[in-house]
């Protein structure tokens, strides 16, 4: 076998009556969950009933925090400080982690959602207060970010403090020539065809291809796919066929070793 990949989705992100994602119908086909934890979306009973579904079918469960904005989804930026934004992690992830430890699990990582990933990028201070509290949250600090990491101010914080970085393929947003997600007001799913050959080109080169058709390369261990897109579930399944078909196995990631971890 070519080794173990990952297949990761932002869900739990109901709210009351209000449902959001095809979280049922994808939880048999992927490894990782990112469990909303109520500030952009999601609430008490949909954790509950989130993690118990990814219990039910051996998926870790990670939270994904994000700014104090329900109205806007969480994806309007805000001017918070580090404190603030510390305060914001541990006290979502702090909700989540309990919930799973009364479900007998762990937590698996944390990734930042909407506007608090794009304030991650190029502000120092608050990545390093966003990193302390992975730190302090995971029994083994990993976060999951979408690649190419090597770029942002957050990741090379994070990885310099010892956490493992796992950087994230999309495919059903698409990439512009430098490798950077191309955001849409709505998701309109994948080509199944075109992710078929994207993910293969991937697996043999390393390298998507940019929505002019140039080659990026992407250092990656985990794909991440969006439960409110159209064909989410037929994506999340050629994903899953096209891995098995190049001999990865689907598991979810354990930490890897850091450069600190490394050398001790």
């Amino acid at each position: 076998m070519a080794g173990i990949f990952d297949i990761n989705i932002d869900c739990g992100e109901s709210f009351g009556n209000w449902v959001m994602g095809a979280d049922e119908a994808l939880m048999p086909h992927i490894t990782t969950a990112n469990v909303a934890c109520g500030f952009h979306a999601g609430d008490p009973m949909t954790m509950m009933k989130t993690i118990a579904l990814a219990k039910e079918n051996g998926v870790a469960v990670g939270s994904h925090p994000g700014l104090p904005d329900l109205m806007g989804f969480g994806r309007r930026v805000m001017a918070i400080t580090p404190d603030e934004l510390y305060a914001y992690v541990i006290y979502q992830t702090g909700a989540l982690k309990s919930a799973l430890e009364a479900n007998g699990m762990a937590l698996h990582h944390v990734k930042p959602h909407g506007a608090l990933y794009r304030m991650l990028n190029g502000d120092e201070a608050l990545g390093e207060a966003f990193a302390r509290a992975v730190i302090d949250l995971c029994p083994e600090p990993m976060m999951y970010y979408p690649a190419p990491v090597e770029r942002h101010a957050v990741t090379k914080i994070a990885a310099d403090m010892g956490i493992d970085v796992v950087g994230e393929l999309y495919f059903d947003l698409p990439y512009d020539d430098d490798g950077t997600l191309v955001l849409k007001r709505s998701n309109e799913g994948a080509d199944l065809d075109d992710t078929r050959h994207k993910l293969g080109l991937f697996l043999e080169t390393g390298n998507t291809l940019s929505i002019d058709g140039a080659r990026v390369p992407i250092s990656a261990r985990s794909i991440c796919l969006h439960g409110d897109g159209p064909n989410a579930v037929d994506l999340a399944t050629t994903i899953g066929a096209t891995l098995s078909e190049h001999g990865y196995t689907l598991e979810p990631l354990t930490p890897a070793p850091t450069l600190h971890q490394a050398a001790e």
